[in-house]
């Protein structure tokens, strides 16, 4: 087993000082720690603060550069004057030339699913074959402003069947269809809709709204800026299973809060970030039973990233479809986070249309003005076009939308996971991230409990929990008088190079680490769970000695 030698200690004074900041930017003074003890000659430095996954989706990513390499050669054919200067590409013919190029390919997984992906949109959605290749292609090389700015025609449809079969179960929605906004990564969407929400009274700043945590830190911070200062109600986590281990669901009296019809909207993380744990289905049927029957006009906010990762997974813009503002995030999933690819969902049948025609006659004078200049009828503007104008400030509304090359990786990602009939790439990052969790496992010298509602994605583990019983409750309580919660971290960077973020930041249990297991390679988690069995150790040695053990 790994000895930790002694190092100089981060001081109380210096923890307690820093407990302050977001666990993102205490990160950073961890990550000087850890690069001090590289350079003093220790491990190299193991940075499981990170969420961004260690691998990719090589098929969807192949077939976008063969689809730009074919949008090139369009784009020479139809302008060939100069040796550097093409046209644009010609619809006419398109899927015919299409078709040809790809069979000139040989063997090769990109040009099957190129292949298949617009045999799915003409034989599945009901396409018209040069249509949709021609938006491909004419998207792939960039050439236009996206057009609708919401989202490319064809695109929507497609990544609106992968929205359906990842968060909704495969499950059409009742009395109508998602309406989808291409945005550029699910944080520029939870921006935009809260923004939207504010400006277009859906939420009027000092409204009272209820969070679920523990929750991404950002989501935290928000709520309290001066443009919302909201009321929130937090909603916590806390049930704990037979075995002591947290389940980070829900009891039914923190969801029976939302009956309160004071508590005008409800946002979550789901499967959740730090446990990344999704709602039990008793809790998804609970919340829709208290929608329908006691606060008609939730509003709900969810943020859905992780659902991927858990089988049958079913989202809350599912449960409650009317009330849902839902946001997807192709960054983890597909390894990329780097392409920044989002989406907004909002039910056709919705709440919001509901909102925005009972407002007051001076408030609906005052958003006349304000999208005035973009229709003529702007009383009739939906929320989520309201959402594409106000993410470019309304007068740049014409030239709104996510830019269309990322649109067609989106979709290609989309066409991947929809033609993959036997789950086989779920399964791979399932099985990816299951071998490092295994690994932590082992090394904490712990058996987690298994948990079929559980993504794994990251792991919060509650060391006080976990030392109270290894070593007992009195030495527990020894423990939490005499360190900061985050003392744990700052020993395991100053000392083993290891980065993990606190638990306490996203509103967790004080002396929980967040752990991802999805950005290092598997034989770093034994060593991350050795650690921190060995710091818990040496805590233990400490309270020893105090009480002359």
């Amino acid at each position: 087993m790994t000895t930790i030698e002694p190092r100089p200690h981060t001081s109380r004074d210096e923890e307690h000082r820093l407990l302050q900041l977001s666990p993102f930017e205490i990160k950073n003074k961890l990550i000087d720690l850890a690069d001090d003890n590289v350079t003093a000659g220790a491990e190299q430095m193991l940075n499981a603060g990170r969420g961004n996954p260690n691998w990719i989706a090589t098929v969807p990513r192949q077939a976008f550069a063969m689809l730009l390499n074919f949008g090139i050669e369009e784009s020479k054919r139809d302008w060939s004057e100069w040796d550097t200067v093409g046209g644009m590409p010609a619809k006419p013919g398109i899927a015919g030339r299409f078709a040809t190029f790809l069979d000139e390919q040989g063997d090769n997984a990109g040009a099957e699913l190129l292949h298949d992906g617009v045999a799915y949109g003409v034989d599945r959605l009901g396409f018209d074959a040069d249509a949709w290749v021609h938006e491909l292609t004419d998207a792939v090389i960039g050439d236009n402003y996206p057009v609708p700015d919401r989202m490319l025609t064809h695109v929507e449809k497609v990544v609106h069947e992968y929205v359906i079969k990842e968060m909704c179960a495969g499950q059409e929605p009742e009395g109508g269809n998602y309406d989808l906004f291409a945005t550029e990564g699910g944080t520029a969407a939870m921006c935009y809709i809260f923004d939207s929400a504010v400006i277009n009274r859906l939420l009027i700043p000092g409204d009272k709204i209820a969070i679920m945590t523990p929750i991404f830190t950002p989501y935290l911070e928000i709520p309290h800026l001066e443009r919302y200062d909201f009321e929130v109600v937090e909603l916590r986590a806390s049930k704990v299973g037979e075995n002591g281990f947290h389940t980070w669901q829900y009891p039914d009296a923190e969801i029976d809060r939302l009956a309160d019809p004071s508590v005008k909207a409800l946002f979550c993380v789901n499967p959740s970030n730090p446990p990344s744990v999704m709602l039990a289905p008793e809790t998804l049927e609970r919340i829709s039973s208290i929608v329908a029957e006691k606060n008609p006009g939730l509003t709900v906010i969810t943020d859905d990233v992780y659902g991927t990762f858990v089988n049958g997974f079913r989202s809350l813009m599912s449960a409650v479809p009317r009330n849902t503002i839902g946001v997807y995030s192709f960054s983890k999933y597909f390894g990329a986070t780097g392409w920044r690819l989002g989406v907004i969902a909002v039910h056709s049948d919705n709440i919001f249309e509901e909102k925005l025609a009972s407002l007051d006659a001076g408030t609906k004078e005052l958003l006349d003005r304000r999208y005035g200049t973009i229709t003529l009828e702007p009383e009739k503007l939906r929320f989520i076009d309201r959402l594409v104008a106000d993410s470019r400030q309304v007068a740049l509304n014409h030239t709104a939308g996510l830019s269309p090359p990322q649109q067609t990786q989106m979709a290609l990602f989309s066409l991947f996971a929809l033609l993959d009939e036997d789950d086989s790439y779920k399964k791979i990052c399932q099985s990816i991230i299951a071998r490092r969790l295994d690994a932590l496992s082992k090394g904490l010298g712990v058996p987690l409990p298994a948990d079929p509602l559980a993504a794994h994605y990251y792991v919060e583990l509650d060391l006080l929990s976990w030392a109270e019983h290894h070593w007992g409750a009195e030495f527990a309580t020894w423990m939490k008088a005499n360190f900061e919660p985050v003392d744990p971290i700052f020993r395991l960077a100053e000392k083993g190079s290891v980065v993990l973020l606190n638990g306490g930041g996203f509103d967790g249990p004080d002396w929980s680490v967040r752990v991802s297991l999805a950005n290092l390679r598997m034989e770093a988690y034994e060593k991350i769970g050795t650690w921190l069995w060995e710091i818990g150790r040496e805590y233990k040695d400490e309270f020893d000695k105090v009480n002359g053990g």
